[in-house]
């Protein structure tokens, strides 16, 4: 077997070319890896997507700190706009003065703090006959992973909050882990993580109601070292890895926000729209397929990604982060819906 990824020896496909689009700018590129304070996934693979050109009206609905933000306003000026929305309210002021600072006024640029649930409002706010292009890059964020007092990391001690909108109330994980039994712990691990231990671990957390991250990381690892001795340590790391996605999902409802977000996006598009959907979850990748694929039987859309697309190797080598993600795109029907 080669050492290559199965995924790079596949045929990279992306929609027919737009009239009138430029393909990504090598300048723009440069600028955003050498200035964003953190490296957006995929950011050639997005833009070739989505073939931004002048005028066009952008929702990028997961703003965060706006690398991918950044390189769609370059492309779709002049008269171009651009809304950015996020769920967290806390980088928004500061992701908001740099994309200020490179001259983007709020003519070009309007920054809001909404859940992408929500995206049928936004677009008939700013854009009522629907939005050119948008994009969702789902899961946590670089800025919200590496802030022990979030926490969503187990690398660094920190509180089981793990709420990706601390200002509108809601349980955190600790008060979740608290509050569930066993048996509906472990449900949750399997049908939001595919987590092979579930039962197990949710015995482990349910006896010892941990409520920080390194208490949640030493009690996964113990109790399956002493229980599995026979399992490789990478496999442990994996299954603690899980059990936070897990509860992060349903801390944030992520999977009933998708499935709103995916409802609504044929009638939140412009006739010809596209959308471009950054996966890292296998649970997240499929809701998107099977609603792309619906949408597509049912003449919603005219093309959709026939196969994920991944990142480079070389990304994958800079940003580890970049190895689970998966990209796939829509583009809406022409005929009115």
């Amino acid at each position: 077997m080669s050492g290559v990824p199965q995924h790079e020896n596949r045929r990279q496909r992306f929609p027919r070319p737009r009239p009138g689009a430029a393909p990504p700018s090598a300048e723009v590129l440069a600028r955003i890896d050498a200035t964003s304070p953190h490296r957006p996934i995929m950011l050639r693979e997005v833009l070739r997507t989505l073939q931004p050109r002048p005028g066009d009206v952008v929702v990028d609905a997961t703003l965060g700190g706006g690398g991918h933000a950044e390189a769609l306003l370059a492309h779709i000026q002049p008269r171009g706009r651009l809304v950015g929305l996020d769920v967290d309210a806390t980088e928004l002021p500061r992701t908001e003065a740099r994309l200020r600072a490179d001259g983007y006024d709020a003519g070009a640029c309007v920054i809001q703090h909404a859940n992408f649930a929500n995206l049928a409002a936004v677009v008939a706010q700013h854009s009522p006959g629907g939005a050119d292009l948008v994009l969702a890059d789902l899961g946590v964020s670089s800025m919200q992973h590496d802030t022990p007092a979030r926490g969503f990391n187990f690398r660094t001690v920190g509180p089981l909050d793990m709420r990706m909108d601390p200002s509108s109330g809601g349980e955190t994980a600790a008060a979740l882990l608290g509050r569930l039994d066993e048996a509906a712990l472990a449900a949750l691990l399997t049908s939001h993580a595919d987590e092979p231990h579930a039962g197990l671990i949710a015995h482990l957390l349910t006896r010892e109601r941990v409520t920080t991250t390194h208490a949640l990381e030493r009690t996964v690892r113990a109790g399956l070292g002493a229980a599995l001795p026979d399992l490789p340590r990478g496999d442990v790391k994996l299954s603690v890895r899980r059990t936070l996605q897990a509860l992060r999902i349903a801390v944030n409802a992520e999977f009933e926000a998708l499935e709103r977000l995916l409802h609504a996006l044929p009638t939140c598009l412009a006739p010809g729209g596209r959308v471009a959907i950054l996966t890292f979850h296998s649970g997240e990748d499929r809701r998107v397929k099977k609603a792309f694929q619906a949408g597509h039987r049912a003449g919603l859309y005219s093309s959709i990604a026939r196969e994920v697309i991944r990142s480079t190797k070389e990304e994958t080598r800079a940003n580890r982060r970049a190895s689970s993600a998966k990209l796939r795109w829509a583009v809406r029907s022409a005929r009115p819906l």
